[in-house]
Order: C-alpha cells, then sequence, then structure tokens
C-alpha cells in the first residue's frame, strides 16, 4: 500500500505537467523567392511570389517588399501587401507586377535555354503575430518550353 502511494505521489507532477499549456512554439523569419515570370504583351513582368512560412505557428503576412536583381542587374522593385494567412510549416502565392528596368528586361528577353540567376533583397513583415523580417534569396529561373514568356 505504502508503494502505491509513493507512486502516486511521483506521478502527480508529472500528470500536472502534462496538462500544462502548450509548448512554446518558435518563430523563424520567413522567406520569399519567385515561383513563376511572366512577360506579359506589355513587356511588363507578372510575378508569383512564394511566400514559405518556416515558422511552427500561423502567420499572416502583411507586406512583401523587394529589390530584385535578374543577371546582376537592377531588375526594379516589388511591394505587395497579400494580408494572407499561411500555416505553420507551409507555403503560398502571392501575385504582383513589376515593370522591370531595360537593362533586366533585355536580358531575360535574350534568354531561350539554360537559365538565368536572380536575387530578391527587402524585408517581410507580419501581423500576427508581428514581425519585420530582412531576408535575402538567391535563385534560378529557367524558360518553360512550349510556354512562351514563362521562367520557372
Amino acid at each position: 500500500m505504502r508503494f502505491a502511494r509513493t507512486c502516486w505521489i511521483l506521478a502527480l507532477p508529472v500528470l500536472l505537467a502534462a496538462c500544462a499549456s502548450d509548448a512554446p512554439h518558435h518563430v523563424f523569419p520567413p522567406r520569399a523567392s519567385i515561383q513563376q515570370l511572366t512577360i506579359g504583351p506589355d513587356g511588363n513582368w507578372q510575378l508569383q511570389l512564394r511566400i514559405q512560412n518556416y515558422s511552427e505557428v500561423s502567420e499572416t503576412f502583411a507586406k512583401v517588399d523587394a529589390k530584385i536583381e535578374i543577371a546582376g542587374k537592377d531588375a526594379g522593385h516589388v511591394t505587395t501587401s497579400p494580408a494572407m494567412r499561411i500555416g505553420p510549416e507551409s507555403v503560398d502565392v502571392v501575385e504582383t507586377t513589376l515593370t522591370p528596368a531595360p537593362d533586366a528586361k533585355a536580358a531575360v528577353a535574350a534568354l531561350h535555354a539554360g537559365s538565368i540567376r536572380y536575387k530578391l533583397a527587402g524585408h517581410i513583415s507580419t501581423s500576427d503575430p508581428a514581425g519585420e523580417h530582412d531576408y535575402t534569396f538567391e535563385g534560378e529561373l529557367s524558360p518553360i518550353p512550349g510556354l512562351s514568356g514563362v521562367l520557372r
């Protein structure tokens, strides 16, 4: 009987700890990248920006602001306010338009095969939980066969 009572006394703190509030969730800086670039008939670029939430909690993305370089040339600046909620460790896409600088526009227009390097640098603002996150991302875009003016 004494052994059983001692086991219960020792087990009680463990049981109470299991009922306590959730463990803290980690919030990690998000990132944006170009999922797709489509050259419009007017020469402007339709960009699909891929927003990656690396956090263990859902976040509401209020603003994405980025300077874009293509083939080492300044392409321009995009700002979008998606007001979208992205689940933990998930991704979503927002579309925006960019009027590219002439040098970057010419570099993309001349690409028919292979790939072209790009860089995004800026910040992402979240409203829930509130945060400001600077980021830089470098990647490559390649023309999609059969889809004229589309790079991924």
